[in-house]
């Protein structure tokens, strides 16, 4: 993968960060369509980051595609946050109710980093994380 690092520096003092989740980070791997137009999208940003749950999920994919070596690749452009008590207790009441469990723990890790000022965007091709992430006000991302 393209490294994340953004080209031009950015005018805000808050560097630019996009938060990716598997749906998007997946089209890559697996060389789908709309994989030049995200690896594009994710060099305007400063940083990709996302929660640890992408490693699982997209090893799982990478494993049975027998593809690890190029879901590790991408996963090195990624910095991952720790899942921890805070962010589970939020994904299980997060809205809205229609995001699926994992995709609710994402979705708590995206708004996490958003309520702390260190969140531009979120890339996802999944339709409810999608609306989950409008209602807190992030703005989404589906390249293509």
């Amino acid at each position: 993968m393209p490294s994340s690092k953004r080209a031009d520096a950015s005018a805000s003092s808050q560097p630019s960060a996009v938060y990716v989740d598997t749906s998007a980070l997946g089209r890559s791997l697996l060389d789908e369509p709309e994989r030049t137009a995200i690896e594009s999208a994710l060099k305007t940003f400063e940083r990709v980051v996302s929660s640890s749950l992408l490693r699982t999920e997209l090893r799982r994919v990478g494993f049975r595609r027998q593809m690890l070596d190029r879901a590790d690749a991408l996963l090195a452009g990624v910095s991952l946050i720790k899942i921890d008590d805070e962010i589970l207790s939020s994904a299980e009441t997060i809205t809205p109710s229609t995001v699926a469990t994992l995709d609710a723990i994402h979705l708590a890790t995206a708004v996490r980093l958003k309520d702390a000022g260190k969140l531009s965007a979120l890339m996802t091709y999944d339709k409810q994380l999608a609306d989950g992430a409008r209602e807190h006000g992030i703005e989404v991302l589906a390249p293509s």
